[in-house]
């Protein structure tokens, strides 16, 4: 099992910035698809955004523009920047890493965001 420890969360106003961080231990981390998801009460965890192991990227369509993940495979951690928030992207925000040669996932312990004036 990967452990991934995310990190960055807080109360932030509407139209700020947060940067989420996951750091993971002890795998091939070049070789993981990672990810962010958010969960939001009363909602379905979704995907807001995926790296692969290339780098390629996906996004949400309601983060489109406004978020970017990117990722540091000598520092085994992924990012997420995230700008003119919105107080509909309050939500518990986990990572999420997968190998490429199989379907296996772990996650992390997910990190509180909350968007509020």
């Amino acid at each position: 099992q990967v452990q991934l420890v995310e990190s960055g969360g807080g109360l932030v106003q509407p139209g700020g910035s947060l940067r989420l961080s996951c750091a993971a231990s002890e795998i091939i981390f070049s070789f993981y698809t990672m990810g962010w998801y958010r969960q939001a009460p009363g909602n379905q965890r979704k995907l807001v955004a995926a790296i692969g192991n290339r780098g390629s990227t996906n996004y949400a369509d309601s983060v489109k523009g406004r978020f970017t993940i990117s990722r540091d495979n000598a520092k085994n951690t992924v990012y997420l920047q995230m700008n003119s928030l919105k107080p509909e992207d309050t939500a518990v925000y986990y990572c999420n890493a997968r190998p490429v040669w199989s379907g296996d996932e772990s996650w992390g312990q997910g990190t509180q965001v909350i968007v509020s004036s």
